[in-house]
């Protein structure tokens, strides 16, 4: 996500290094490369322009103290511009003081607005909240199949009716929501191929009679600036009241992201970074400029690590580790853990400086099941006493887990190194041991 506008940004900087302080000369150079590169990630024309002025200007003139380097002022200009370009903070849902809230989704047919619907559903429920899904999408019969299979896999109750109006539909669906304490009402409504009046006046007319309380509009980031233009002309029409971003995990240029706000005049409220129903996250300015400028999302991080991890079981697995108990069944529970938080590229490059050290590194998820295969052909016995695991041992685990012998002796290996590191870290002490992700999960060089 954004790793073009990243590397386009840090060559700009560059223009920085070894200069004692920032004068117009070098900043209208750097901001040059700056606005290129901006427009080259599908940035509109406007906003590069007034993001370079706002950056010039705050430039311009500030004064470099201390040990601090005129890259790294620059730097933080740039974050905070990029912050203000997409917004301050984090645009939360609204809520209907009176239940139910109303929440009509429109976009064009392949921006993903059904699937959002799903995992819309999902995240309000598990925040405990009662959402009702209603098919207006009444011209498409897959759009009304698509939402209640999606509604069956988030258990949420998908509301349809046949020979009526998608207006009709949506009306008796505040009734039943009323009727069985639905709180929340996620109205579907119909997508085309491309903007026509037929599409806006439905929409509209639905919009009209149920009066929603937040009205989103979703469109595919990787279109670049006609999701905006699309964005905008749905909102001449709907009054939009926010945003949404999705495929931000193809190769998408970020410039949708960066010219909402500026353009359309609404936040993005929500990010689909994958085709999971768990793959939806709020949208954090601050947090995105921050992985813009190669400074990571550790808050994003720790999110999905809340999200997965259970208090209970993490307490219990430090005893384990202060003990020096930690066992294969321990390390194959914490694996599947951290495969629900999402893809080890994306989780790694949260972290500080980690897009760059990436660059050129294959990192390979299948890496896992390769692992969960062998520990599974382990005996119980075998996964929490290793050290048995003898030559005829590993030959029976590595038949019956599809891998090699050397692959069983490199996991085991590696598992010995992980154990001492936990327990020199347990008794407070620096280790030489750094514990390698099992089977070039850490990745290979190209």
């Amino acid at each position: 996500m954004f790793e073009s506008l990243q590397e386009k940004l840090e060559l700009a900087l560059k223009k920085f290094r070894g200069q004692n302080k920032i004068t117009e000369e070098n900043i209208s150079e750097a901001l040059r490369e700056i606005r290129r590169s901006l427009i080259e990630a599908d940035v509109n024309i406007n906003v590069a322009k007034e993001f370079v002025e706002s950056v010039k200007q705050k430039a311009i003139g500030t004064e470099v103290r201390g040990k601090l380097l005129p890259e790294q002022l620059i730097v933080k200009i740039i974050y905070d511009a990029l912050v203000e370009t997409m917004g301050s903070k984090n645009a939360e849902l609204m809520f209907s003081p009176q239940p139910p809230t109303v929440i009509l989704v429109a976009g064009l047919q392949g921006s993903g607005k059904t699937t959002f619907c799903g995992k819309l559903a999902r995240s309000l429920r598990k925040k405990g909240r009662q959402p009702l899904l209603v098919a207006c999408d009444i011209h498409r019969p897959a759009a009304i199949l698509q939402l209640k299979q999606l509604g069956e896999q988030v258990n949420v109750s998908v509301f349809s009716e046949d020979g009526k109006s998608a207006v009709e539909i949506a009306q008796d669906a505040l009734i039943y929501a009323r009727k069985f304490a639905r709180d929340v009402v996620i109205v579907d409504t119909a997508g085309r191929l491309t903007i026509d009046e037929e599409m806006m006046k439905e929409v509209a007319d639905i919009a009209a009679a149920v009066k929603p309380t937040e009205t989103l509009f979703v469109c595919d980031a990787m279109i670049g600036q006609d999701a905006v233009t699309t964005a905008r002309a749905f909102h001449e029409r709907l009054s939009l009241t926010g945003v949404v971003l999705t495929k931000l995990d193809g190769d998408t240029r970020g410039g949708a992201a960066l010219s909402v706000l500026k353009v359309v005049g609404k936040p993005i409220k929500f990010v689909g970074t994958g085709e999971k129903l768990d793959n939806l996250e709020p949208f954090y300015p601050e947090r995105i400029a921050s992985r813009i400028v190669g400074m990571g999302d550790i808050l994003t991080l720790v999110e999905k690590a809340e999200q997965e991890f259970d208090q209970k079981e993490a307490e219990a697995l430090e005893e384990k580790i202060r003990k020096n108990q930690f066992t294969f069944d321990d390390f194959l529970t914490q694996l599947r853990t951290i495969r629900k938080m999402g893809s080890l590229r994306d989780l790694l490059g949260m972290l500080p400086g980690m897009d760059k050290a990436m660059k050129n590194v294959n990192i390979d998820d299948k890496a896992f099941s390769k692992v969960e295969a062998i520990i599974l052909s382990m005996t119980p016995k075998e996964r929490s006493a290793p050290k048995i695991i003898n030559g005829s041992r590993r030959i029976r685990i590595a038949k019956g887990s599809g891998t090699s012998v050397q692959d069983v002796n490199k996991l085991l290996k590696q598992f010995e190194e992980m154990q001492k590191l936990m327990k020199s870290v347990a008794l407070g002490k620096r280790s030489k041991f750094l514990p390698n992700l099992p089977f070039g999960v850490g990745g290979k060089r190209k």
